[in-house]
């Protein structure tokens, strides 16, 4: 039996190739004020999606860099703050005081530079 290979994304924040799994989707939903960034964690909304790691510094980059306007195809600064609350949310729930810290590393940081 042959094993297939799992698909590849790049992040649009860091630039770095990791499995799609490891990937946050973010889709660009347009309304009457210009279009806002939704994560996708289901990988289910329609449109073009974009893919970042769910880490600040790769949102950081991305923002920086006006990546997302580039990877989605649409003009115009997408409005990030829904996408900014979702990544915080991930990353209390990361950091909660009940969880031990540990020397392993983070399976969607995995490939990622230190």
């Amino acid at each position: 039996m042959v094993r297939r290979a799992s698909p590849e994304r790049t992040c649009v924040g860091c630039r770095q190739r990791a499995p799609a799994g490891q990937l946050l989707r973010i889709v660009a939903v347009g309304d009457e004020t210009g279009h806002s960034l939704r994560p996708d964690p289901a990988r289910r909304l329609p449109g073009r999606g974009a893919n970042l790691h769910p880490d600040p510094a790769c949102f950081t980059l991305a923002l920086r860099r006006r990546a997302f306007g580039r990877a989605l195809r649409i003009a115009g600064v997408p409005d990030a703050s829904e996408l900014a609350e979702h990544l915080q949310g991930v990353d209390k729930h990361d950091r909660s005081p009940g969880r031990a810290e540990s020397t392993q590393r983070n399976p969607s940081k995995v490939g990622r530079p230190t």
